[in-house]
């Protein structure tokens, strides 16, 4: 099972991947991650994430087609 508190809503438009900022909140935040990243995410590859809008960083650990599964808890960030 997901742990949702962990877990990040994510949108691929055009190739780009795209987030609401759990950080600060930003809506439509382009991340440096291309849908190839997420393959080999979701195959075992831990990822840095740098948020270009705030500059906070996580670390993705697991992917699918809807989320991004981090290390830190998300939800407890607002």
């Amino acid at each position: 099972m997901i742990p949702f508190e962990k877990a990040l809503p994510y949108d691929v438009m055009m190739k780009d991947v795209y987030v609401t900022c759990p950080f600060c909140g930003t809506d439509h935040v382009l991340l440096p991650l291309k849908p190839a990243d997420l393959k080999s995410v979701s195959s075992g590859a831990k990822r840095l994430l740098v948020f270009p809008c705030c500059h906070s960083r996580v670390t993705l650990v697991d992917a699918d087609k809807d989320y991004l599964l981090t290390d830190t808890d998300l939800h407890r960030l607002h």
